[in-house]
């Protein structure tokens, strides 16, 4: 039977779709006259819902956003897909921590034990993370065309201040990078986002460029590149290495050649340490010295055991 509750909750599902909804469409998808559904609407407001008619034959209805934030619907797909995302955010954020755990508290029992069994198996390791804050405050820059002063670290930890134009944000691998022009160099550069700090927004806007370069190409072509070359086939190696933060191509049967952009020479030292399977180090230089510094620790740690 269809009663009130679970009349309210369809057609709050409905809504949120964000599309515009005809009044008949929503009376037969709901199963109930136009007048009980003018009441729910109604009564959607009350609790806070941004509901807006339009006139004309029949009117239509949709959900806008409002001042505050009001309660949500999820499907359980959508509820575990929120969960996962959280979990990971909150590696970077309080503000991701409080949400996730707000969500869990009110999951049901069933999805309950479904994020508790994806948990228990699932290791989110975030080598460096950002400040979603930064991330929110280039991200706004570059929509509203604003250009933006930051201190920015290099890979020896040396500072330095920057003006730029921000442009594009990227995910490779978990590690967030913006591509922007630098107002000081008059050129493209690409900055890890987890090396930005003290952003500010002056509030003078910008005239957007005519062409943009290839964030991803540029990203590869920003610095040295990591080069890795495996005594195995393509097929071995493949499954070991993540995809998103390198190339992989087959030199020949046997063997493979992996290609990185600027990244985390030491992570990088330790992935391939992990594919099991001869290799060797091609360039560059800071990624042969993480690999010596690797392999020196390993040795180490084996030094002191007596022989069996």
């Amino acid at each position: 039977m269809n009663g009130p509750s679970s009349r309210m909750l369809e057609l709050l599902s409905l809504l949120q779709t964000g599309r515009a909804w005809p009044a008949p469409d929503l009376a037969d998808r709901l199963g109930t006259t136009p007048r009980t559904l003018r009441r729910d609407l109604d009564r959607l407001r009350e609790f806070g819902y941004p509901v807006e008619s339009t006139r004309g034959p029949g009117g239509s209805y949709r959900l806008v956003a409002g001042k505050a934030m009001p309660p949500l619907v999820f499907t359980d797909d959508e509820a575990i897909a929120a969960v996962a995302g959280l979990r990971m955010a909150a590696q970077a954020s309080e503000s991701a921590d409080g949400a996730l755990r707000k969500l869990e508290r009110v999951l049901p029992p069933r999805l309950r034990r479904k994020v508790a069994a994806m948990s228990a198996v699932t290791h989110t390791v975030t080598r460096h993370a950002p400040d979603l804050a930064t991330i929110d405050a280039l991200a706004t820059a570059a929509h509203a065309r604003q250009d933006v002063r930051f201190t920015y670290r290099d890979r020896t930890g040396s500072a330095t201040e920057r003006h730029v134009e921000p442009y594009r944000q990227v995910l490779l691998d978990r590690r967030w990078y913006l591509l922007a022009w630098d107002l000081d160099r008059m050129d493209w550069r690409t900055f890890r986002v987890d090396r930005i700090a003290s952003v500010e927004v002056p509030g003078s806007t910008f005239a957007p460029r005519s062409t943009l370069p290839d964030t991803m190409v540029h990203l590869a072509a920003a610095g040295p590149r990591g080069v890795i070359h495996f005594d195995a086939p393509v097929s071995e190696v493949s499954p070991q290495l993540p995809a998103e933060a390198g190339a992989l191509e087959a030199v020949d049967e046997n063997s493979c050649c992996y290609t990185s952009p600027p990244d985390d020479w030491a992570w990088l030292a330790a992935m391939a340490a992990m594919v099991g399977v001869p290799y060797r180090v091609e360039s560059p230089p800071e990624l042969v010295a993480e690999t010596e510094a690797l392999a020196a620790r390993a040795a180490r740690a084996t030094a002191s055991r007596s022989p069996a």
